[in-house]
């Protein structure tokens, strides 16, 4: 058995009552001595607060990019993976409930301070290390510790997220990002409150601020849940907000729902449903709509907004052909690709590699 970390953590103020007050995310828990947060990792103890999963992971791999999803970060390239546990959000729909919703912190059995991460990385021959698996909000301290070192090695970071977060560390956490996708959940507050125990607001100004005012390459994911958030009015509003506030060049990638933790009653939406979301988007007038969790060539495939030429063909995370320039332009007609593009040899593939830091592996064959 592991010990618990206790490693201090940032983004807290005393309270009058004895009590602290987190100021990570807008749920803004307020603290007992040996009380936890909503996320189970930020805790009061001795009268501060700590981060009890710092150094501890519960698993980490080497993957595609494309799995992040991300469709115009570096294609092909390969990823580290790693996450924590817990989770700032409550979803009754959590794809990756065993391991954000896990009370267990015994089973973060994989220790790994941030240089021996970035290591690793380098090791396994990856382009970027991916904050993900459970959101990395919660272990901010952790996460920017790791991308510090990762942009000392030369790698670049990636953080999969809900974007739930207060403005304050929302600066300083996303300084040392270079590529995030975004879930967006839904588009309506009552959905984020009755189904993610959150609100809506804060995803949304994440989003803006993404955009508008960083570097970061900005992706986003909406999964698609059958009766709940699928309908052409919602999906239509939500396209129309991206289109408005993000601009056509975001991609979107729409995922199927498949029935797990507290929301088992619900079926997986036919492959119908998630091309219709495509086709809603697409008509609204964003250029990159993807679709996941179903095998669809179509949705897959990156194509050239300025001539339709298909320019990415990917079957699942494998691509297939790539008729990219290094920097990103169309060869038919010229049309600059919205992404983070380099010289294509090839691809990772769509192979998921386990690491076990300390008896790091050779990279396999590719």
């Amino acid at each position: 058995m592991i010990p618990e970390s206790s490693h201090p953590a940032r983004w807290w103020h005393p309270l009058e009552d004895g009590r602290i007050q987190c100021d990570l995310c807008p749920r803004d828990c307020r603290l007992h001595e040996g009380q936890r947060g909503a996320c189970f990792v930020r805790k009061m103890e001795t009268g501060r607060m700590i981060l009890t999963t710092y150094g501890r992971s519960s698993g980490f791999c080497v993957d595609p990019i494309e799995k992040k999803p991300l469709n115009h970060f570096y294609p092909g390239t390969p990823v580290f993976s790693f996450g924590t546990a817990g989770c700032n959000l409550a979803c009754k729909f959590c794809q990756n409930w065993d391991i954000s919703k896990s009370r267990d912190m015994d089973r973060l059995m994989d220790q790994a301070g941030p240089e021996e991460i970035a290591r690793a990385a380098r090791h396994m021959g990856c382009k970027s290390v991916a904050y993900t698996y459970n959101d990395p909000v919660i272990f901010a301290e952790y996460a920017l510790d790791t991308a510090r070192a990762c942009r000392a090695a030369g790698l670049m970071n990636v953080a999969v997220t809900a974007g739930y977060i207060h403005p304050e560390p929302r600066r300083e956490f996303f300084a040392q990002m270079d590529a995030a996708n975004v879930d967006l959940k839904g588009f309506t507050d009552d959905f984020y409150v009755k189904y993610c125990g959150a609100r809506l607001q804060p995803v949304l100004d994440t989003l803006v601020y993404l955009v508008r005012e960083t570097s970061v390459w900005v992706e986003l994911t909406t999964l698609i849940i059958p009766t709940l958030n699928d309908s052409d009015d919602e999906l239509k509003r939500l396209s129309d907000w991206v289109l408005q506030h993000l601009g056509p060049d975001v991609p979107l990638h729409f995922s199927a729902f498949h029935p797990d933790y507290k929301m088992r009653d619900l079926p997986a939406p036919p492959a119908t449903t998630l091309r219709r979301a495509r086709a809603i988007a697409l008509a609204a007038g964003l250029h990159h709509v993807y679709l996941g969790n179903i095998h669809d060539a179509e949705g897959d495939t990156t194509y050239c907004p300025g001539c339709q030429a298909p320019l990415i063909v990917r079957d699942w995370y494998d691509i297939r052909t790539y008729h990219l320039s290094p920097d990103g332009h169309c060869p038919h007609c010229g049309h600059e690709i919205a992404g983070r593009f380099q010289a294509f040899d090839k691809a990772f593939g769509p192979r998921r590699i386990p690491v076990a830091l300390g008896n790091t592996p050779a990279p396999g064959p590719s």
